[in-house]
């Protein structure tokens, strides 16, 4: 039987080596508030490609000062974060990785002096600031930060975008009936919360043509918010958008009682994959080898998205081929310790 977990994996014009990513993972460690990346960035990420990772995608960065979701996020709001952003991608290439970078903005969950933004002015909970409700002008400079975003990733050599749709951030807050009140033309139908997030893929659209991903929630937890349906739907419209790919993860778009367990959200990703006719990545919960191949056998997902476990081990590729009992090639500075017989 063929190791599906091993296999590349073509999308649009990227080609991955195999179909682990390392998932988005926010590292707070910019200094100086100034979004730049530092020594661990490069450390952080290359040692991850040289364990043989296929996609590595970076971490949640701010395509405005006042959408990071801590003073120390990375950014790409300005110029000046390209020769660094340009470093890291040349480091990860180096070591035989494709790599890509997830481009946010924290929305109410900004924990930041000053003022934040938000679709409507309602807090996540008691402890957080309570948002200022967008302009429209506000919402129209958003979205032209993104895309200038894309101009600066394309110019640091990355090989795909994401933009993070989840986790209760701008886009998310935009899209669920939870956290946009609005009663203009970006709030009300679900089509008009999705006007936001529609705006932002043209946008990105018409100056990056590399592959695009979207991360998104796929179900709210909470009774009053959206579910998957919610999302097959909304799923169908970033295909028709364009978008190459579904990063399906769930919640925190508000305090919910979530029941998590291995693999919990892997039925979202198949069911948007087969229903939709799109492409998806599986996120959460995802430790092992056999269960990341197990998902990609019965076509439940694309790619699996590797989070925590990759923080524990870095050559978690190698800890799954072994279960697999799959010979994956080594660093050739490895291979004297890297097969243990």
């Amino acid at each position: 039987m063929t190791i599906k977990l091993f296999e590349p994996f073509t999308i649009k014009n990227m080609t991955v080596k195999n179909r682990i990513v390392m998932s988005p993972m926010c590292m707070y460690t910019s200094i100086n508030e100034d979004g730049n990346v530092q020594d661990w960035h490069e450390i952080h990420y290359a040692s991850r490609a040289a364990g043989q990772v296929g996609l590595i995608i970076v971490e949640a960065t701010a395509v405005t000062p006042q959408g990071r979701i801590s003073p120390r996020d990375l950014g790409i709001w300005d110029d000046e974060h390209i020769d660094g952003l340009a470093k890291l991608v040349t480091k990860v290439k180096a070591n035989g990785a494709a790599i890509g970078i997830q481009l946010a903005h924290a929305g109410r969950k900004a924990n930041l002096d000053g003022e934040i933004i938000a679709p409507s002015a309602l807090p996540f909970d008691s402890s957080m600031k309570t948002p200022i409700e967008m302009s429209v002008e506000e919402i129209q400079a958003t979205i032209t930060a993104f895309k200038h975003a894309a101009i600066r990733t394309k110019q640091s050599g990355f090989d795909m975008i994401e933009l993070h749709g989840a986790h209760g951030y701008l886009i998310n807050e935009f899209l669920s009936p939870i956290t946009n009140k609005r009663t203009d033309v970006y709030g009300g139908s679900q089509e008009n919360r999705y006007r936001f997030l529609r705006e932002i893929i043209d946008e990105v659209k018409s100056v990056w043509d590399g592959p695009l991903f979207v991360r998104i929630s796929a179900t709210d937890y909470i009774e009053e918010g959206l579910k998957i349906d919610d999302y097959i739907v909304i799923g169908q419209w970033m295909k028709e958008q364009g978008v190459d790919l579904i990063d399906v993860s769930s919640g925190a778009v508000a305090p919910a009682k979530i029941s998590a367990y291995p693999g919990y959200q892997v039925p979202f990703a198949e069911r948007i994959k087969k229903e939709v006719g799109i492409a998806t990545g599986a996120v959460g919960l995802i430790t092992t080898g056999i269960q990341a191949e197990e998902i990609l056998q019965n076509e439940r997902a694309d790619l699996i998205f590797i989070a925590r476990a990759l923080l524990r081990d870095p050559y978690w590729p190698r800890t799954a081929a072994q279960e697999l009992r799959y010979d994956l090639d080594a660093p050739e500075q490895y291979k004297r310790g890297w097969i243990i017989r």
